[in-house]
């Protein structure tokens, strides 16, 4: 077998930010987003002081040195544009509070994907004018899609791509990155290399960028793969990813350079201000919220399965009881017409209220049933759901969902300031739950009067606008098995 080589005259090897901690980043972003949110707009200084030292507490990093966590600042800033710049101050950019209020990662990395291009201002400047120089204009993620769609143009994801294939005969391309070569030139040459048995460098160093554009691409659930070689279409995704492959959108302020050839540093910073205002833009018409069960549901058949049931979600059929909920009908009825959310809160506390119709009925009181309530928001009475013990006393539940690829820590719970003084006045009947919706499980933690365990120093609040809790899993609270509502 012989290795394959990009043409030297088409060799341009592109690259990006890679964040140290690529290895925990969905966890490190939400993290981050939701520190940044807290902190808001400072005098940059204040800022720059405020999030280091936000970073320092995050697990491991206690002992870093001031470099390591300016590292992270920046590479955060740069590469997801979370962080946005005036002439005298800095502030969370609007993908950074989407995230802290929203707390769905899935959606965060497709909009990530879907801004992200070469050249864009989450380089040096001294390297996107390289970029600029050798004529690159290409947003690969909208690339790999529309060469995926093509490769099974018969329908279906039985055809994959590996990311030796994507680094070699994409990325480092300029028939692809500089030239917009069609995905149907592209698509032959990887299968001449393949019945060819061309081999490619494998090297970490060579294929690591390809490969990061990739594992964003997974997490944000437009691709799938079954042994972390082999990348397919999520044809679960088909709405999201023919929004990407469709997309004209694009950052222009380096056009007239790119068409030229030719810049200089000052023009490419200049820049810099734009592309963060850019990818911070409101782009609400372009909805990517997380499809609950296309993104828990491995195949077309196992969706068709789920959307069969109008219990798939661990709802019970609220209507059996809806007559003595009245205060929930609108809300119930609009939330059993769809199995799509547009908020992610919104199918934690279905989830929940299953859990709880569930376990009082495994537990003898089915008759307790119609007594767990979930209340409308509107109503700001410091919990989402009413429910009950088996001995009848109330259990009052506020609900913390997040959406991930990977599970994430359970050790942090922000509580707005009414839901802190409930829990304060209620005590030992006041629970957090909070639940982490992944790919692969569905994990609950239940926290049981965090007003209480605090003052026992048995678990640490900062106040911010509220109280922002860090506990020790292992310690206080337990995990659950999320119950799924059986009629």
């Amino acid at each position: 077998m012989s290795e394959y080589k990009i043409p030297e005259e088409y060799y341009f090897r592109i690259h990006h930010v890679r964040p140290r901690f690529k290895g925990d980043i969905e966890n490190v972003l939400i993290y981050v987003a939701e520190e940044l949110a807290r902190v808001g707009e400072k005098p940059t200084d204040e800022f720059v002081n405020s999030v280091n030292d936000a970073l320092y507490q995050y697990p491991g990093n206690s002992h870093r040195e001031l470099k390591t966590i300016n590292n992270w600042r920046t590479e955060i800033s740069a590469l997801f544009g979370f962080i946005e710049h005036t002439d005298t101050t800095d502030k969370p950019g609007r993908r950074a509070i989407e995230l802290a209020n929203n707390q769905d990662l899935v959606e965060s990395f497709k909009i990530f994907l879907y801004n992200f291009q070469y050249p864009g201002a989450h380089i040096k400047p001294k390297n996107v004018l390289e970029q600029i120089e050798a004529g690159v204009r290409f947003k690969p993620a909208q690339y790999i899609l529309q060469l995926l769609r093509f490769a099974n143009k018969d329908g279906g994801n039985s055809v994959g791509i590996t990311k030796f294939e994507v680094c070699h005969c994409i990325f480092n391309d300029l028939r692809v990155t500089r030239d917009n070569e069609g995905v149907e030139a592209t698509w032959k040459r990887i299968n001449d290399n393949r019945k060819n048995k061309m081999e490619y460098d494998q090297t970490g160093d060579v294929v690591r960028y390809a490969g990061d554009i990739i594992d964003y691409m997974e997490i944000a659930n437009l691709l799938k793969t079954y042994d972390s070689r082999t990348y397919y279409l999520n044809t679960l995704e088909e709405e999201t990813i023919i929004k990407f492959c469709e997309s004209t959108e694009w950052f222009s302020e380096y056009d007239e350079m790119i068409t030229a050839r030719s810049g200089d540093i000052e023009k490419v910073k200049a820049c810099t201000t734009g592309w963060f205002s850019y990818v911070n833009r409101d782009i609400q018409d372009t909805d990517f919220s997380t499809d609950i069960l296309a993104f828990i549901a491995s195949d077309e058949e196992e969706l068709k399965e789920l959307k069969k049931s109008s219990h798939a979600d661990g709802r019970p059929d609220l209507r059996e009881f809806l007559d003595r909920e009245e205060a929930l009908e609108a809300r119930v009825e609009g939330y059993l017409e769809s199995f799509t959310t547009k908020d992610i809160g919104d199918i934690g506390e279905g989830l929940v209220h299953g859990h709880e119709c569930m376990r009082v009925k495994l537990g003898g009181r089915e008759d307790l049933i119609h007594l767990i309530k979930r209340i409308p928001t509107q109503f700001a009475v410091g919990y989402d759901i009413s429910s009950v013990e088996l001995d009848e006393r109330k259990r009052y539940i506020e609900v913390k969902t997040t959406i991930s690829s990977k599970p994430l820590h359970f050790n942090r719970i922000h509580l707005t300031k009414n839901e802190w003084n409930t829990a304060s006045s209620t005590h030992d009947r006041y629970y957090v739950y909070r639940l982490l919706l992944s790919k692969k499980e569905r994990k609950l933690f239940l926290l049981q009067d965090p007003v209480g365990l605090y003052k026992a120093d048995k678990i640490d609040m900062i106040p911010s606008d509220g109280a922002d809790i860090t506990f020790d899993p292992s310690k206080v609270g337990e995990f659950e098995e999320l119950l799924t509502w059986k009629n």
